[in-house]
């Protein structure tokens, strides 16, 4: 009964979060962002106490039912590790050695990474924004070009219900990085069920050491127990030593596969006081904190010698990367951001990349605009409401349009105007602050001037600029979001007209 429990809960957690980040055409409740928030690492840096408070004591309580049924990546092992078993039937699992060394090693190097600013590791590892980059970077494609054959499909029919979409790679790096990621997890789900979530994923970790003191746990009576061993050949978990009847509570998930298997019925899950003393937790603690040390002084030494933030220059014309709306400032997203890519996924302008090197390297997969294929949405606040990290601060319309996420520069010698002689004004059309606007210039043509106090960065000037190969206009980022101030006469001027925004 648990096992199906937790297989039906599982489910449709891992299908509403998976077509949260699929869907394209907004069709989804907004509500369903919380299903974002409920993850660890996001409730941990936007510092929601609520959910930690719940997830830690749930871990206390029951275990780590987080890694069996609310971690999207978990899940998606489970699912891996199941087709695994239904085509190799005979395919059984064993008790391996728990890894606690290097277990705790990660989590090291993890928060080690962070103090310095190298943000990259924890979002490369925290299994939340891993799955968001591989159903973003990976399967959303998929799931676009099959809504593209049904809508070629229904349309031979006169029906319209599907409208075909266009597909595209949002960051080569970041699909390559996801794609990656996603083979090698599979891979590990296939062959040894959930050895990631006990050897890599830092979260597992964190949420094993609670869990070895929770209440509620799965254990062996002894007096039934026949040895025959089933119990540890269903365990994906490898976490069942069944010669000396013990469950490695730290790496134990709470599948509840071994419960079935029993035909003593001597595995049962139940109340279980907690130990009065655990010799492994001293040497556990001892072997953390040594490397910690060992990983902080090797840290500390690239750090000090190479500087390895800045060892890779931006050569692209745009100096400083534009960081989203509500991102306050570069700093503050790369000490929020998990990289779990659901701004990208449902920016409705698609605007919003993962960056490459224009954080540099410890923003490697960070959010950023560019504005080769759209512009920023001037009343638009997806992104920063949908941010279950605290990364992007949630902002209001009002909000919004008073928000400085950029600059825009005006390069005379790229302008059409200047070099063909031919009038334009594309930019200036665009422009929802005005901050771009037409003046005179000579034979009746009028070149755009630019007011950089009043432009809020959205990249509209820069996406409809006809120049080639350069564009005459574009946005540069701020090192700090501002609040900028419209005259009242160009807001009136906002008003009356109407850009398409």
């Amino acid at each position: 009964m648990l096992k199906k429990i937790r297989i039906i809960l599982s489910l449709i957690i891992f299908t509403l979060i998976s077509l949260y980040f699929l869907d394209f055409a907004g069709w989804m409740p907004d509500w369903f962002h919380h299903l974002a928030e409920i993850q660890f690492v996001p409730a941990l840096l936007a510092l929601n106490v609520v959910v930690l408070i719940s997830l830690i004591l749930l871990t206390i309580v029951f275990g780590r039912i987080y890694c069996s049924a609310i971690c999207p990546l978990g899940i998606y092992q489970d699912i891996v590790s199941r087709i695994s078993r239904l085509t190799k039937k005979k395919k059984r699992f064993k008790y391996l050695k728990p890894l606690t060394f290097l277990r705790w090693s990660v989590v090291g190097c993890v928060l080690i990474a962070f103090v310095f600013g190298f943000t990259f590791l924890l979002g490369l590892l925290d299994p939340y924004s891993t799955f968001g980059r591989m159903t973003t970077h990976v399967f959303r494609p998929v799931y676009m070009a099959g809504n593209n054959l049904l809508a070629t499909i229904f349309t031979s029919f006169g029906n319209h219900n599907f409208y075909k979409v266009s597909i595209y790679v949002a960051s080569v790096s970041s699909l390559i990085i996801a794609l990656i990621t996603m083979l090698i997890v599979g891979y590990l789900a296939w062959t040894n069920g959930r050895i990631y979530c006990n050897t890599i994923c830092p979260v597992g970790t964190i949420l094993g050491f609670f869990s070895r003191f929770s209440v509620f746990k799965i254990h062996i009576d002894e007096n039934k127990c026949n040895s025959c061993g089933a119990c540890g050949r269903s365990c994906k978990a490898s976490c069942i030593d069944t010669k000396n009847h013990k469950i490695d509570y730290s790496r134990c998930v709470d599948c509840f596969d071994c419960l079935d298997v029993c035909s003593q019925n001597a595995l049962n899950f139940d109340f279980r006081p907690v130990a009065s003393k655990d010799k492994n937790i001293d040497a556990s603690k001892r072997r953390f904190m040594t490397a910690v040390g060992v990983t902080g002084l090797a840290a500390s030494q690239v750090f000090a010698d190479g500087k390895l933030l800045n060892i890779v220059k931006n050569e692209a014309k745009r100096k400083t990367p534009i960081a989203p709306p509500g991102a306050q400032s570069a700093e503050h997203l790369l000490s929020k951001c998990t990289s779990c890519h659901l701004c990208v996924s449902k920016c409705p302008s698609n605007v919003i990349k993962p960056a490459f090197m224009e954080y540099g390297i410890g923003g490697i997969m960070q959010p950023t605009l560019i504005f080769e294929h759209g512009f920023c949405n001037y009343d638009c606040t997806v992104c920063s409401d949908v941010c279950p990290s605290d990364a992007l601060k949630p902002l209001t319309v009002e909000q919004k349009h008073h928000n400085q996420m950029g600059q825009v520069r005006f390069t005379l010698e790229n302008c059409i105007v200047h070099t063909d002689g031919t009038s334009c004004g594309a930019c200036s059309e665009h422009c929802p602050t005005q901050a771009v606007h037409m003046v005179p210039y000579k034979d009746g043509l009028t070149i755009p001037h630019t007011d950089v106090s009043i432009c809020v960065g959205c990249g509209g000037c820069e996406y409809v600029c006809p120049a080639k190969p350069y564009k005459a206009i574009y946005v540069e980022g701020v090192d700090k979001h501002v609040r900028v101030e419209i005259k009242k006469e160009q807001k009136q001027e906002i008003e009356v007209d109407d850009f398409g925004f």
